[in-house]
């Protein structure tokens, strides 16, 4: 397939072209490849260097949809429900409630990259520039969390355009059309690369760097047991546990604080490194429990055997603490009953 732009030739443009003794008559050709594409499929993926046609490949399927951000309202207003907005924005890795909360116009990049993205997710969605705009870990991450949404609610026929190769094992699409050589291959679901974190122990005055993005609160214990979480040198999360006053257990720890960095959520980490909070109390001979308000863990650890429920399970928190205003990323988010998750990790 072959495309042409026309310009008009005015001075500064014949002054250009003569420069350089190039031959320029106002027109420009371009070769594009053709793509037939399957016709069912879940996820497709066009990628390309700059200027091999990737959008005009696109268009075929569709018009990427605008969307419209109000400066007034949050980003979570934007969709029907909470319970909408909750699915789409931790859909795409964006599970910082304090960024919820937050107009449009503030964000970072990558978060409008992603709340950009939330609005986008339906069947026969069309995406241009694929986490061109984010740094390669993000890419990693929103692809992968974007993949697990996609497949997770049967979502079809969504196209995706972009010129990193990166991503492509993160994404898993059904098929990968690649502009530099016009060849089309289908995939099949393979294994995502290996993620190995570090727990590197740490003091207290390491939540610092966190505080502002867990979902609840920015205060910590002082006497807290802390460690940062590395990723390929790149410090991305933070654990803490405390221990657990009790008239009956002996050596009882609980969870404290668990933060994964916005830009490095969507991945399942944070569940990950409340599993290994878990292996190191056990490995010291304790007891590691773990309360949270989080739908996502709390559901995790409802089905996984790594974790046994108590008594206290989903059960609603009316205790004093949960009836406090917590101070979050200069927002004040008012938490009144809410259910509660309360697990025994056992390994």
């Amino acid at each position: 397939m072959q495309l042409k732009s026309i310009v008009e030739l005015d001075q500064i443009t014949v002054e250009c072209a003569k420069a350089f003794d190039f031959d320029f008559d106002g027109n420009s050709l371009f070769d594009v490849p053709s793509l037939a594409a399957p016709s069912q499929f879940q996820i497709g993926l066009i990628v390309g260097p700059s200027g091999s046609g990737k959008s005009t490949l696109l268009k075929q399927f569709g018009n990427e949809q605008a969307i419209e951000w109000q400066h007034d309202r949050s980003i979570c207003s934007h969709f029907g429900t909470a319970d909408e907005a909750i699915q789409r924005l931790g859909a795409v890795g964006l599970n910082s409630v304090p960024v919820w909360v937050k107009p449009y116009h503030v964000l970072s990049t990558g978060e409008r990259f992603r709340a950009d993205l939330a609005r986008r997710l339906s069947d026969g969605a069309v995406i241009d520039e694929f986490t061109s705009v984010v740094d390669r870990n993000v890419a990693k991450s929103c692809s992968y969390a974007t993949a697990r949404h996609i497949r997770k609610e049967g979502l079809q026929s969504i196209v995706f355009a972009t010129c990193h190769y990166d991503i492509v094992e993160w994404l898993q699409p059904d098929w990968v059309f690649d502009t530099t050589v016009g060849v089309l291959s289908t995939r099949g679901v393979e294994r995502r690369p290996t993620i190995e974190l570090e727990l590197i122990p740490s003091t207290v005055g390491a939540w610092a760097l966190f505080r502002q993005h867990h979902y609840l609160t920015a205060n910590i214990n002082r006497s807290a047991r802390c460690w940062v979480v590395e990723w390929e040198g790149t410090a991305i999360g933070f654990a803490a546990v405390i221990p657990m006053p009790s008239g009956t257990l002996k050596n009882a720890w609980r969870g404290h604080r668990t933060v994964v960095l916005p830009e490095f959520q969507g991945l399942g980490l944070g569940v990950r490194i409340s599993d290994a909070m878990g292996l190191m109390v056990r490995a010291e001979g304790g007891r590691y429990f773990s309360k949270s308000s989080s739908s996502r863990l709390g559901e995790y650890r409802n089905n996984s055997p790594l974790w046994k429920p108590t008594s206290k399970n989903q059960k609603v928190r009316g205790d004093s603490a949960s009836k406090k205003q917590w101070v979050n990323s200069n927002y004040r988010l008012a938490h009144a009953e809410r259910l509660c998750y309360s697990h025994e990790f056992v390994g």
